[in-house]
């Protein structure tokens, strides 16, 4: 065991040797991976930070039941229970929440801080409700599920409109989900690029250290001795760029926040993006080192041979 880590001290010295005898060329080189690491990168930390929004957002999904005008208080108190019945019949657990009409009046002078209009009309404009929580829907697709039960709470005695605010929850699950795709696709179409960019690199490095590669094979060096340090020096190169992309992204961000605060103060908000937590920085780092691995061990393969 001691033996292996001794030879992959042995490589990683020698890696860092190759970036050192050129550093020009390894600094820009790591800079053009960095900027192709950091649009996925940003992607990534958009998404962690929009996707507890919207996980929210379906999981409060909510259904509003209107009773008609005039309809006795005990016949609107009354319908809860024909309410829990449509949905005990599909199996589902839903929190039902009776509002009078005096209470929604209330509640709509003090929101609408329209208070001395709302006065003047005399008589309560507003009728009965009940608002239905959904407590087991986690997504806009399970949520499209209850379209029917919509259709049967409409049907119930004394019901005179049926509300279901779910279809923009379903639209916005569904461009969430484009955007998981399109950055997907944006993400392993660049991780090509960092590939050939690594295996370019890695055939000049092979190119200039001939010599010294001929050396070692007279000498008996193994094939995989003599690929190693190539092999880390382009995972140095992929964890390097990945370090710079989300230092990049995390001060893109400041400025970003300054503009959404604006935005967010106007819907009573804090809301602002946040850089990624140490384990999905750390997940990236790692695939960025890999694709750098990756295009080494390819350019090092189709490269490196022994004379003939």
């Amino acid at each position: 065991m001691s033996g292996w880590f001794r030879r992959q001290a042995y490589a990683l010295r020698a890696a860092w040797g190759h970036l050192r005898a050129t550093p020009g060329n390894f600094l820009l080189n790591m800079l053009v991976l960095a900027m192709t690491l950091a649009l996925p990168f940003a992607g990534a930390t958009l998404l962690t930070n929009v996707r507890p929004i919207t996980e929210q957002l379906a999981v409060e999904t909510e259904i509003s039941l209107f009773v008609k005008m005039n309809t006795p208080r005990e016949q609107s108190e009354a319908l809860a229970g024909s309410i829990r019945k449509v949905f005990q019949e599909h199996g589902q657990q839903v929190k039902i929440i009776f509002t009078p009409s005096e209470k929604a009046l209330d509640q709509l002078k003090e929101r609408s801080g329209l208070a001395d209009i709302v006065g003047t009309l005399g008589a309560n404009p507003l009728p009965d409700g009940y608002l239905i929580r959904l407590e087991q829907y986690g997504s806009a697709q399970a949520a499209a599920q209850i379209e029917t039960i919509v259709a049967q709470l409409e049907k119930l005695p004394n019901v005179d409109k049926v509300q279901l605010d779910s279809a923009w929850i379903k639209r916005l699950a569904a461009l969430m989900q484009v955007l998981r795709l399109a950055l997907l696709f944006v993400a392993s179409t660049l991780g090509v690029v960092v590939v050939a960019v690594v295996f370019n690199t890695i055939r000049l490095q092979v190119m200039s250290h001939l010599d010294e590669i001929r050396l070692l094979q007279l000498v008996g060096a193994t094939d995989a001795f003599i690929r190693r340090p190539f092999h880390y020096t382009g995972a140095l190169l992929g964890f390097g760029a990945g370090c710079i992309a989300l230092a990049t992204v995390a001060l893109a961000l400041l400025p970003l926040n300054v503009a959404i605060a604006d935005l967010a103060r106007l819907y009573s908000s804090d809301f602002q993006l946040l850089p990624l937590d140490v384990l999905a920085s750390a997940l990236l780092l790692f695939v960025s080192a890999l694709l750098g691995w990756i295009g080494a061990t390819l350019s090092v393969r189709r490269h490196l041979s022994r004379p003939q």
